[in-house]
Parts: C-alpha cells; sequence; structure tokens
C-alpha cells in the first residue's frame, strides 16, 4: 500500500476519532474577546501547536518508535508521562476520549492480535491513560508510514482542530482559516528536528495562558458550539 493514502486517512479532519468535540480552550478565548479575528487566531493556533510540539509530539515520536520495535512497556511510559504533563482536567479528558477511540478503531483495522488490541484491553483495565498521541504513534508504525510525516499529521491535528472550531465561535472565514493552515505548515520541520531528539523528560511546553482558559471552560458555562 502507498503509506501516502493512510497518511492523508488519519490526517482527515472527519476521520472519526472526535476532534470536534474540542477547541483546545478556543471557546473561552473567544468568549472572553482574546480571540476575536484572523490575527488574533493565528497567534492563538500558533500557540497550540507549539504547545502540543514539544509534548504531544515528542510522545507521540516514542511511542511509533517502540511500536517498531516491539518495546511495548516503553509504549505505556510515553503513555504515562504524557498524561502527567497535562496541567487541565479538559486536556486529560480531551487526550483519553480520542486516543481510546483511535485505539477502537485500530483494531478494526489490524485485528484482535494487534499491539493497539493489547493496548485497547489496558486502556479498559485502567492500566494506563491511553493518550491520542500514543495512539497516532502505534497508528502509523503499524500502518508503516514514517515518523516525519506522523509528527507533520499530528501538528496539522492540533491546528486543524483550533480553526475548525474557529469557523463556529469567531468572525473569520474559510480562507483565513486555510491561510492560517498554510503559514504554520512552514513551522513543522523545524519543530520535528528539535522534537525527534527529546526524551520524555525533555517535554515541555510554557503556554500559561490556554491552561488558564482550559480550566475556565471547565468551570464556565458558555458553550458557543453543539459537540
Amino acid at each position: 500500500m502507498n503509506p501516502i493514502l493512510p497518511l492523508l486517512q488519519f490526517s482527515d479532519a472527519t476521520f472519526p476519532v472526535g476532534t470536534f468535540s474540542f477547541s483546545n480552550g478556543l471557546e473561552t478565548a473567544s468568549y472572553e474577546g482574546l480571540v476575536h479575528d484572523a490575527a488574533s487566531l493565528e497567534q492563538y493556533t500558533r500557540a497550540a501547536a507549539l504547545q502540543a510540539a514539544f509534548s504531544d509530539g515528542v510522545a507521540a515520536l516514542h511511542a511509533y518508535r517502540a511500536a517498531l520495535e516491539g518495546r511495548y512497556d516503553d509504549i505505556l511510559a510515553a503513555d504515562e508521562a504524557l498524561l502527567r504533563f497535562k496541567m487541565n482536567d479538559e486536556a486529560r479528558l480531551m487526550l483519553k476520549r480520542m486516543g481510546k477511540k483511535l485505539a477502537e478503531l485500530g483494531v478494526h483495522l489490524w485485528g484482535e492480535d494487534s499491539l493497539m488490541a493489547r493496548w485497547l484491553e489496558d486502556i479498559k483495565a485502567g492500566k494506563t491513560p491511553g493518550c491520542y498521541p500514543v495512539a497516532q504513534g502505534m497508528a502509523f508504525a503499524a500502518a508503516g508510514i514514517g515518523e516525519r510525516e506522523l509528527y507533520a499529521s499530528h501538528q496539522y491535528g492540533v491546528a486543524n482542530m483550533v480553526v475548525s472550531a474557529a469557523l463556529r465561535c469567531v468572525r473569520v472565514s474559510h480562507y483565513d482559516t486555510q491561510r492560517i493552515l498554510f503559514n504554520l505548515a512552514a513551522d513543522t520541520d523545524a519543530h520535528y528536528e528539535q522534537a525527534r531528539a527529546m526524551t520524555l523528560d525533555q517535554m515541555h511546553a510554557f503556554v500559561p495562558e490556554m491552561d488558564i482558559m482550559a480550566s475556565l471552560h471547565e468551570k464556565g458555562k458558555m458553550r458557543m458550539f453543539m459537540n
């Protein structure tokens, strides 16, 4: 199989893992007036991608390599390390819900005897959290897609999640969101070159405003689009 085909499939906005249900705190940022136009949306989306670049992206790469080499314990280590890294409940919920969905889908793709099936059983048993970037790493390894492509797909997914939500709660157009995605793509290779050499202990992301937005959203009553 040409690996570009599953790459497109796994990166599609309609891939059924539930990304449409989350906005990375954008709802609150929009409600508070911090994101109100294309320029502020691009700043927010860039911050979300940067926050994920050296945390979620690093965990995805480690899970990918561990899956290729059959190091299951290292997959579990990446999963646990990433969950501990997240500061707010909404981020943890997003990662676990989407990760479990991808694991369930992976079992349908690769069978009951696959590494993904073993991981799903451990998620159900509460032995591992089941974070989405870890699931991405395992899925891309199983599909024979390269790690650079995995990283690009991960970064695209984070940015696309934010701009897709923006179309429902920020005064922007499809032209604006596509330009933002195109602009952010220029950073991906540089981020990958840094992330590929990082250990799990070196994961970092200091964007406190986004964690504040997420914590406000947890207790807030604003719901600016249906999920």
